[in-house]
């Protein structure tokens, strides 16, 4: 069965998290992705713990499906061979600082003279002009510049680190695949290639919908604990007997008067104003008080043939063993290079007609090398004297 998006060929540059979280979303659906790695600096994720037989268990996830060819760019000849690839491999994703690519000769004013259709991604923390650009950052620095720390926080209580990259994947990640494709939309209609520059910080300011456009509208600024969403109604987290914790956000009025019922509590307080935050805290005080009444496993049979908008906060172990993700089949069983697998998260997109596909876990580096360079025509013995003289490596001479 085909995949949706296995006309694609890209030609990948990134490392760490947010363009190979990109990528990898790209490769699970069929586009086939070659990664350009330094035989000297390689990718620090290759060494994260824990390693499974010798190599990284998130880079067997991140990059999964890809193929890598380990060149220096520093080399002309190494150049030279992105200059080709270009040919093949219609589009660029990369995550260097602004001027980076420029600097090795390929940037897309340079890339596109080899292939005028190209299109060319540029991820960033801050976007390739304004006065930050060439700023270092990180995910919890893009949610500190674009409001979302501050107003996610508690009164009194600075914010929280996530334990989950937002700014990097759904900010870097998803926007990154977005524009790709948007601008494959746009080449395939007219022809043309074109630059695309992706920030994460914009992306973050972007996903500030309510409170964004409430305050350009005039109202408040949307401070801790002010707001339906971040803590200034019942719409929170509650600790169970047992220190567990429970979400509720039983926002509709069906589902709120659920809620009552199902913790015996007076229907009365379903007429609670939204826009009272004394009487939401007032609530709130309530709910703390009945959900300390009784462990988690009560409320879970409390609640478990109820539409009440409320759900058990899991530890990771029992979301790996949960019912519901593992009928949506979350996880899969991706090749490794011995006949065996690794068992790993899998695509959350599913369709009538395509699957995704998992090739195999992430390549060694440099372990397409030779197999590339054979394809753009090198013989053996240019390829040798390649290597020899540093322009490439391959997971042999690594």
């Amino acid at each position: 069965m085909s995949t949706p998006l296995s006309s694609l060929k890209i030609l990948d540059f990134s490392t760490l998290l947010p363009g190979p979280y990109a990528s990898m979303m790209l490769a699970d659906l069929g586009a086939e992705i070659l990664r350009i790695e330094s035989p000297t600096r390689p990718d620090i994720v290759r060494t994260l713990w824990p390693q499974v037989k010798g190599g990284s268990a998130t880079h067997a996830t991140l990059n999964r499906s890809k193929k890598s060819l380990a060149l220096n760019l520093k080399y002309p000849q190494a150049v030279k061979i992105v200059q080709q690839l270009v040919g093949k491999y219609d589009i660029v994703l990369e995550q260097f600082r602004p001027g980076v690519m420029k600097r090795l000769g390929l940037d897309y004013g340079e890339l596109r003279k080899h292939n005028p259709s190209l299109i060319f991604c540029s991820l960033t923390g801050y976007g390739q002009t304004g006065p930050y650009r060439n700023r270092a950052g990180h995910d919890l620095n893009y949610l500190a510049i674009s409001g979302v720390s501050n107003c996610s926080r508690r009164k009194n209580e600075p914010p929280v680190p996530m334990g989950i990259q937002i700014a990097d994947i759904a900010g870097g990640s998803y926007h990154t695949v977005m524009g790709i494709l948007a601008a494959v939309i746009h080449r395939q209609q007219t022809g043309e290639g074109q630059a695309l520059d992706i920030s994460m910080s914009d992306a973050m300011l972007s996903m500030n919908v309510f409170g964004g456009a409430n305050w350009l509208a005039g109202a408040p600024e949307a401070l801790p604990e002010s707001t339906w969403l971040n803590g200034g109604t019942f719409y929170d987290y509650y600790q169970t007997k047992d220190e567990r914790w429970i979400s509720v956000s039983s926002l509709e009025p069906q589902f709120f008067a659920a809620l009552l019922n199902a913790m015996k509590l007076p229907e009365t307080l379903i007429q609670t104003s939204f826009d009272d935050l004394e009487a939401q805290t007032h609530l709130k005080s309530i709910l703390r008080k009945r959900f300390l009444e009784r462990p988690w496993s009560e409320w879970e049979t409390a609640f478990a043939d109820i539409d009440a908008c409320v759900e058990l906060v899991l530890e990771f172990s029992e979301v790996m063993e949960h019912q519901h993700f593992k009928a949506r089949g979350m996880i899969t069983d991706v090749p490794t290079s011995d006949g065996e697998s690794h068992k790993q998260i899998a695509s959350p997109f599913k369709f009538s007609i395509c699957n995704a596909e998992y090739r195999h876990v992430g390549a060694e580096l440099g372990e397409q090398t030779e197999t590339v360079l054979k394809d753009l025509g090198y013989t053996k013995k240019q390829i040798e004297k390649f290597k020899n003289d540093g322009v490439c490596a391959d997971n042999k001479t690594n």
